[in-house]
C-alpha cells in the first residue's frame, strides 16, 4: 500500500492553508498514494492558541470537514485529517464539555484527528489524549489551556487495494512519548500507526526521530509521522521531518522541511515477516 505523509508550514488563514493542503492531497493521489495523512493543525496555527475556539466545528459539520470529506471522495483517499478543533460533546468516548452551560461557546475544544473513507466517509475519530506542556524558560506552550484531552485510544481497519486488511492506530504529536498507547494498539492488532504533528524544533531536534523508531521497532508496526515543517507566521518554529518507517526501524523516506509530499510503499508480507522472525509481541510478560 503506497502511503503519503503530508508536510505542511500552516498559517494564520484557514483558506490558504485549505488550498494548500488540496494540493498537496492531489499530488500524493496523481503519485497513486491509496492513504494519505494530514498534519496536526493543517487548518490553522494562529497567532495564539485561543485562535483555535474561532474555528471548532461541531462533529459532522462544517466547512473544515465538508473539505476533508470532499478531497477524499475527489481522489479517491482513505485521508487522515491532521487534526482540527470539535466542540467537545463527549458522546461514544469523545472529550466531554467542561463548560456549566453546554450551549455557551466553547472555551475548550477537542484536538481532533478525522478520518475519511474513498467515499467521503467520516469512519473513526480520535482526539488526542496527551496534552503538551513544555517551558525552558524561553519557549512555554500549555495545550490543557484551549485543549480538552481525549480518553480513547481508536483504531480503524482499511481494505487496501491489493487485498489486505490493515489495522491503523491512531494518535496525535505529544502521545508519542507515552509507550502505553502504542502497546496497546499492538495488543488491538494494529499493523500501522499514525503520528500527525507539530513537533517544536527544540524538542524535534532531539527526540522526534528516535521516538518513532523506537514505536516502529517495540510494536513491530509500520510508523507514519506526518510533521508541521518551518517558520510559521505566528513566529512558531516546527522541526517537520515528515518520515515512514518500517517495522524494523528502518526510515523508508522522509522530507527535513518546508511543504510536500513523503511517500513510500509499505509492505504488508514484510511486516508479517518480520514479526515471524522475532515474536517479541507473543514475549510480552507484563
Amino acid at each position: 500500500m503506497k502511503v503519503a505523509a503530508i508536510q505542511m508550514v500552516s498559517g494564520t488563514q484557514l483558506q490558504a492553508n485549505l488550498q494548500q493542503a488540496r494540493a498537496l492531497l492531489r499530488e500524493a493521489a496523481q503519485a497513486g498514494a491509496e492513504l494519505a495523512v494530514l498534519p496536526e493543525y493543517f487548518c490553522l496555527m494562529g497567532k495564539q492558541d485561543a485562535d483555535k475556539l474561532a474555528i471548532a466545528e461541531t462533529y459532522g459539520h462544517g466547512p473544515i470537514q465538508q473539505f476533508l470529506a470532499h478531497a477524499a471522495r475527489e481522489e479517491g483517499l482513505w485521508l487522515v485529517g491532521g487534526t482540527l478543533p470539535l466542540v467537545p460533546d463527549g458522546a461514544d468516548g469523545a472529550c466531554a464539555p467542561d463548560a456549566p452551560d453546554a450551549s455557551a461557546p466553547p472555551q475548550r475544544v477537542c484536538n481532533s484527528s478525522l478520518v475519511f473513507s474513498p467515499d467521503g466517509d467520516c469512519v473513526a475519530r480520535y482526539d488526542k489524549m496527551h496534552l503538551f506542556r513544555f517551558d525552558n524558560g524561553v519557549e512555554h506552550y500549555d495545550e490543557s489551556s484551549v485543549l480538552l484531552a481525549g480518553t480513547q485510544p481508536t483504531t480503524f481497519d482499511l481494505d487496501a487495494r491489493d487485498g489486505q486488511r490493515w489495522r491503523i492506530g491512531l494518535s496525535v504529536c505529544y502521545d508519542l512519548r507515552f509507550a502505553e498507547l502504542y502497546r496497546a494498539y499492538a495488543s488491538a492488532g494494529a499493523h500501522l500507526l499514525l503520528v500527525p504533528s507539530a513537533f517544536t524544533y527544540t524538542t524535534g531536534q532531539t527526540h522526534w526521530e528516535v521516538l518513532l523508531r523506537a514505536r516502529a521497532i517495540e510494536n513491530l508496526a509500520f510508523v507514519v509521522a506526518a510533521a508541521q515543517g518551518g517558520e510559521h507566521e505566528n513566529g512558531r518554529q516546527t522541526w517537520g521531518q515528515s518520515m515512514l518507517i518500517d517495522p524494523w526501524g528502518k526510515v523508508l523516506a522522509q522530507r527535513a522541511q518546508q511543504a510536500g509530499v513523503v511517500m513510500a510503499d509499505l509492505d504488508f508480507a514484510l511486516l508479517n515477516a518480520w514479526r515471524s522472525r522475532l515474536p517479541a509481541l507473543e514475549h510480552r510478560v507484563l
